[in-house]
C-alpha cells in the first residue's frame, strides 16, 4: 500500500470523536465491523437478555497484536497485546491517542493486501462514518 494515507490524519479523525468515548468506539466499531469480522468483538451494556446500543469494551485482533480498550467512566482503559505463536507474550497499557495509533497503523498494514481493510482506512481518512 502506497503512503497515500495519512496516519496521522486518520488518528486525528477518531481523536476529534474523543470527547465521547462511546462515539469513539461506536465510529471505531463501524468503521471496522465488516472488515474485520469475528477478530473484532464488542461487548455492549444492558443485562443478559437485553442489550443497549452502549459499548462496554472493544477486541481486536489484527496479526499478532490484540487491541482492547475499556469504558471506564468518561476515559478508556486500552491495552496492546502481542503474541507468538498464539500465545499473550506481552500485554502493554497505553494512553488512548497511542492505541488509536497502533491500530490503524495494523490496519494500515492489513490494507496493503485487503480491499475491505483498504476501505475502512480510507473512510476513517476521508470521514466517511457510517
Amino acid at each position: 500500500m502506497d503512503d497515500s494515507f495519512d496516519l496521522e490524519m486518520a488518528a486525528a479523525s477518531l481523536r476529534a470523536d474523543l470527547t465521547d468515548v462511546r462515539i469513539l468506539l461506536k465510529v471505531l466499531v463501524d468503521q471496522l465491523r465488516d472488515t474485520l469480522g469475528d477478530r473484532l468483538r464488542v461487548e455492549r451494556g444492558g443485562g443478559r437478555f437485553r442489550k443497549t446500543e452502549d459499548i462496554k469494551s472493544v477486541q481486536i485482533s489484527m496479526g499478532t497484536d490484540h487491541f482492547e480498550a475499556v469504558v471506564d467512566g468518561t476515559g478508556l482503559i486500552c491495552t496492546i497485546g502481542h503474541a507468538s505463536g498464539g500465545i499473550r507474550i506481552r500485554s502493554d497499557q497505553v494512553d488512548v491517542e497511542a492505541w488509536i495509533a497502533k491500530v490503524l497503523e495494523a490496519l494500515k498494514a492489513e490494507a496493503a493486501h485487503s480491499q475491505t481493510a483498504r476501505q475502512a482506512l480510507e473512510n476513517i481518512v476521508i470521514g466517511g462514518h457510517t
